[in-house]
C-alpha cells in the first residue's frame, strides 16, 4: 500500500452524513428473518422420521434378522470384522503408513456373538434356550464357527430361514437365532442391547451396529436416498435436500481413487485439511499472496472511490 492510499484510508470522514439507528435495524432483521425461517420450515421442512427399532427390524424381515443373528454367531458380519475401535479383527483405515484406527487401539470393546447374541439371550425364560446357550458356550472357537457358517449357508440357499429343515450340524445356532428373535419382536432386544454397557437407555452403539450389519436397515437407506453413491451425505431421508455445505465431501466420494478406495475416509479427510491449510496460510504463500495485485480485480470493485481519490 503506498503513502497516499495509506494517508486517504486514515483521514477522518468530512463527506455527508445521516443517522442510523442500529438497534432498530437489528430489531426489524431479527423479526423478519424469525418470520421467514418459520414460515418456510412449516412449509418445506424435511420430514421428520421415527427412529428405526429392532423389533421393527424383526418384525418387518425376520429371515433376515435370523441371518444377521447367525453371521454374528460365526464372526462374518461387518461389526466382527470392523476392527478397532471394536474389536482387533482388522486394522481398519490406514493413510499410506499410518495405520490410524489401529494406531488409535480398541475404546469402545464390541464382540458381537456375545454381545449381540448371547448375552441377551440370559433373559429368555425358554429352557430350550437356555440348553442351546450352555452348549454354545462350552463348545470349541472351530466348532462354534463350523455350526454357524453352516446354519448361514443353508439359509443363504434357501432365501428364508424358516425354510431350513433342522439339521443336527447345524448346533444349537437355530435355537439361539430363533429365540433371539423372539426377545426382538416383543421388544426386549432394544433395551437389552441399549443397556448393556450402562444402566442409563443413552448408548444406541450395541443395537445399532447390530442392525447395520443386517439387509433391511441397507435397504431402508437405499430407499431414502441415503447411500453413498446417492450423495447421501448430502441429504436428509426422502432425498430431501440437507446438509449442502458437505457437497465437497460427497462429491469426492462419487471419484476415482476414492470411489474404490477401502480408505476413503481417511484419504479425503486429508485431502480436505490439507486444502483447508492451503487456505489458512494464502498470504503466507508465496506468489499467490500477491495475486491481488497482479490481479487487480479489487480495484473494478471499488472503481468510484479509486476515481474521485485519483489513486
Amino acid at each position: 500500500m503506498s503513502s497516499k492510499e495509506r494517508n486517504v484510508d486514515l483521514a477522518k470522514w468530512s463527506g455527508p452524513k445521516r443517522p442510523y439507528d442500529l438497534i432498530k435495524e437489528l430489531v426489524i432483521a431479527l423479526v423478519v428473518v424469525t418470520l421467514l425461517i418459520g414460515t418456510l420450515a412449516a412449509v418445506f421442512s424435511s420430514p421428520d422420521e421415527r427412529a428405526v427399532t429392532l423389533q421393527q427390524w424383526s418384525q418387518a424381515a425376520p429371515s433376515d434378522f435370523v441371518a444377521t443373528a447367525t453371521g454374528e454367531l460365526a464372526g462374518t458380519t461387518i461389526s466382527a470384522a470392523y476392527g478397532p475401535p471394536y474389536n482387533d479383527a482388522a486394522e481398519g483405515l490406514t493413510l499410506g503408513p499410518l495405520k490410524l484406527q489401529k494406531w488409535a487401539g480398541i475404546t469402545i470393546p464390541v464382540n458381537p456373538p456375545v454381545d449381540f447374541v448371547i448375552t441377551p439371550l440370559k433373559s429368555s425364560v425358554d429352557p430350550e434356550v437356555a440348553t442351546a446357550s450352555s452348549t454354545w458356550t462350552t463348545a470349541s472357537a472351530d466348532q462354534q464357527k463350523t455350526w454357524a457358517e453352516t446354519y448361514a449357508a443353508a439359509i443363504e440357499k434357501t432365501g428364508d430361514s424358516s425354510k431350513v429343515t433342522a439339521d443336527a450340524s447345524y448346533g444349537p445356532v437355530p435355537v439361539l437365532a430363533t429365540g433371539l428373535l423372539r426377545l426382538a419382536q416383543e421388544g426386549s432386544l432394544d433395551g437389552l442391547l441399549t443397556t448393556q454397557v450402562t444402566p442409563l437407555p443413552g448408548d444406541f452403539t450395541m443395537p445399532m451396529l447390530f442392525l447395520a450389519d443386517g439387509g433391511w436397515f441397507d435397504e431402508l437407506g437405499a430407499a431414502q436416498h441415503l447411500h453413498g453413491d446417492q450423495w447421501g451425505m448430502m441429504n436428509e431421508t426422502g432425498s430431501y435436500p440437507g446438509q449442502s455445505w458437505l457437497w465437497l465431501f460427497s462429491f469426492m466420494y462419487q471419484i476415482e481413487p476414492f470411489k474404490s478406495s477401502e480408505n476413503a475416509d481417511s484419504q479425503i479427510f486429508a485431502v480436505l485439511m490439507l486444502l483447508t491449510l492451503g487456505f489458512i496460510l494464502i498470504p503466507k504463500l508465496p506468489f499467490i499472496n500477491r495475486l491481488p495485485r497482479l490481479i487487480p480485480f479489487h480495484r473494478l470493485i471499488w472503481r468510484r472511490y479509486y476515481k474521485e481519490n485519483n489513486l
